[in-house]
């Protein structure tokens, strides 16, 4: 199975779940590997906006941050829901077999015969595989692991389902 190649853009690294305290902490959802992957970064951005990160601890189920310029908890609660973000030339390059999640959202899929399937809309991993979501043309979405004998081919052009995972 081939990595698709990095394309220029952002990658959400984490979500604004809501306010810590009332001196503007930020409680994250984090989508990636604990808060170190979001220290590793000088420059992130917070809702499409550059923001500097100040501070990030483990919080539990949440990272608890500290951006500059988010001084208090109004200040926090407005950046509910946004993205913290970073630019994909940032990331740590893959190795052979790796990717990033946000490398297969969008992409076109197709059946082993050529035919138009749809496209990824998601990306999970529940502990055994990841599991691509993908959408159909009339809105019907299904999902299929990431496994070679349910998606023999991938490459940055297109992702190849075998016939018998795709829901009628």
């Amino acid at each position: 199975m081939n990595a698709p190649a990095a394309e220029e853009k952002r990658v959400a690294l984490a979500a604004v779940a809501g306010a810590h305290g009332v001196k503007g902490e930020l409680r994250l959802k984090l989508f990636a590997d604990g808060p170190d992957s979001l220290k590793a970064h000088d420059m992130l951005f917070v809702g499409g906006k550059p923001a500097k990160l100040v501070s990030i601890r483990d919080g539990g189920k949440v990272a608890v941050a500290r951006f500059e310029g988010v001084n208090d908890r109004g200040a926090a609660e407005q950046l509910r829901g946004t993205l913290i973000e970073v630019e994909r030339d940032q990331l740590p390059s893959l190795e052979e077999g790796e990717y990033y999640f946000s490398d297969l959202i969008d992409l076109p899929v197709v059946d082993a015969a050529g035919e138009a399937v749809g496209h990824v809309v998601g990306v999970e991993n529940f502990g055994a595989s990841d599991i691509v979501e993908i959408e159909k043309a009339n809105g019907k979405r299904f999902m299929v692991p990431l496994i070679p004998v349910a998606v023999p081919e991938w490459d940055e052009d297109r992702l190849v389902v075998n016939a018998e995972f795709v829901d009628a």
